[in-house]
């Protein structure tokens, strides 16, 4: 089992990397395509259309995927066809009927955008919020069978979609709006994309559907919290989108300007500052139905070491990112975006990915316990700083207040998830304090030093070389730096790497005979 986990997180990641790596190249096209007000213009309308979608959505795959765990603990097969039912009937009930409003009454919703420029945007994206939402029914379905390749190559396969079709269509741009009207239909595309090849998919593995309604008041109770978590964060997101470029015009900054910074954040600096959520998504992705499995089970040996686990990956991975982010952060965002702002953003927002990837981690694993009415509170507790930061604080940092704000919701958030952890489940048996000293206190103390090396290295580098030489060969210093201090303190060993070796194999290995 622990090689399955091994293996499918192995599997997951690679395509998730890959898949955030053509969505963080299609950021560059887009920001020198479009431009930062273009970029803005569409992050506005993207994240409104995302709080609609998470509304229609939210909690509901992920608790399609526990359920159907659970159902499969029980021998319930009949149980597991009502229980994608219960989903799509779900989401088509809470999508549908606000497509249509809004596409016939849409004019009088216009005072959602802080730009009238953007509702027609949203409109245009609009068209793929039902298939959508029935394609994150179906990925669901995949999870809670263990079938996480498939929703991998869909993603991937969207992606890609995108990404062509934005590429297609971003010829001849005329003003930052044509450009961003474009690039939101190229997102409709590679919806309409992931929604067909998910339902052929589905079918063709032998997947069915039941009627829905012994499962559908159990899969709204479960999912509510975790939907309401999650539309929390989009309004949260859309709200900033609105607030964010108000406050920094009120503190003296141009229209255009605001935008354009805005655009920089949103497209530009979090996408990269998000890049450990796509390793700890894969690992979350993973772990839920083990999880799941375990708790529903009672074996909570499996289920602690588990959790221990997926802990310390996070926090080894931020640990890891974070000397990178801080050292070469103003060459990623000259080289990348030809924007000296995002690059010096990027820098100081460094650290914010330790407390941003113990949230995340956290999050996901209290969900698939059961948790979701506490990670509900906690969650619209620190949603409500990061609100107040961005208020507050624009007169006196500008665009900065968002970054201080998320980093001040992170903590928080982490904090918090982890204690209620360390209180419901004894992770450590009573040796948190010598865990915490011998796995984690290590890796912390080694972030500055690391840092300290990537900076001197660059900058001696930097002298004799061209740019992109200088930051390649100083990632890889970091990298090797990285590996070694980790072979020391045992977070990796050379024997872990055999779990992922075939069956056979290994045993081959172990007899000589290669």
């Amino acid at each position: 089992m622990e090689n399955k986990v091994y293996k499918n997180a192995s599997i997951v990641t690679g395509l998730s990397v890959a898949e955030r790596g053509l969505g963080f190249l299609y950021r560059v096209v887009l920001s020198r395509l479009i431009g930062a007000e273009g970029l803005g213009l569409y992050q506005v309308a993207l994240s409104l259309f995302s709080l609609f979608l998470t509304v229609g959505t939210g909690g509901i795959p992920i608790t399609v995927s526990r359920m159907i765990s659970k159902c499969k603990a029980n021998g319930d097969t009949a149980g597991e066809r009502r229980v994608v039912g219960a989903g799509l009937c779900a989401c088509l009930l809470l999508t549908l009927p606000v497509a249509l409003l809004l596409a016939i009454f849409g004019k009088n919703f216009t005072f959602l955008f802080s730009d009238s420029r953007c509702f027609n945007l949203f409109k245009i994206l609009l068209i793929g919020l039902c298939f959508s939402s029935i394609y994150a029914v179906l990925r669901g379905s995949f999870w809670g069978n263990k079938e996480f390749l498939l929703p991998s190559i869909v993603e991937i396969a969207e992606e890609t979609v995108m990404v062509i079709a934005g590429v297609l269509l971003l010829q001849n741009v005329s003003s930052p709006l044509n450009g961003a009207e474009k690039a939101v239909w190229a997102v409709v595309l590679s919806y309409l994309f992931s929604f067909s090849l998910a339902i052929l998919l589905f079918f063709l593995r032998g997947y069915k559907i039941s009627k829905p309604k012994k499962e559908l008041k159990s899969l709204f109770t479960s999912s509510l919290p975790i939907t309401s978590v999650r539309a929390g964060g989009s309004l949260i997101n859309s709200a900033i989108a609105v607030l964010l470029p108000v406050m920094l015009i009120r503190s003296g900054m141009g229209e255009s300007d605001a935008f354009a910074l805005f655009g920089v954040l949103s497209g530009m600096v979090l996408p990269l500052l998000f890049i450990p959520s796509t390793l700890i998504g894969s690992l979350s992705l993973v772990l839920v139905p083990e999880l799941s499995e375990d708790y529903y089970r009672g074996n909570y040996t499996h289920l602690y070491t588990n959790l221990r686990r997926g802990i310390k990956f996070s926090f080894l991975i931020a640990c890891a990112i974070l000397p990178f982010f801080f050292t070469l952060g103003y060459d990623l965002g000259a080289l990348a975006f030809s924007n000296l702002t995002a690059g010096e953003m990027i820098s100081y927002s460094a650290p914010i990915l330790l407390p941003m990837s113990l949230t995340m981690i956290t999050t996901s694993m209290l969900n698939s316990l059961g948790f979701e009415k506490q990670t509900f509170l906690v969650y619209f507790f620190s949603a409500a700083i990061l609100l107040l930061c961005v208020l507050l604080l624009p007169a006196l940092c500008g665009g900065y207040a968002y970054l201080i704000g998320l980093g001040a919701s992170f903590s928080v958030n982490a904090l918090c998830n982890f204690l209620f952890l360390l209180k419901k489940c004894p992770l450590y048996q009573n040796r948190g304090k010598q865990v915490f000293l011998r796995e984690f206190l290590p890796h912390l103390l080694a972030v500055l030093p690391l840092s300290l090396l990537g900076y001197f290295t660059h900058g001696l580098l930097a002298r004799f070389f061209s740019t992109p030489l200088a930051l390649f060969t100083t990632t890889f210093v970091l990298l090797l730096a990285t590996c070694a201090l980790y072979f020391v303190t045992g977070a990796l060993r050379f024997e872990a790497l055999k779990k992922f070796l075939p069956a056979k194999r290994r045993e081959r290995r172990k007899t000589g005979d290669f």
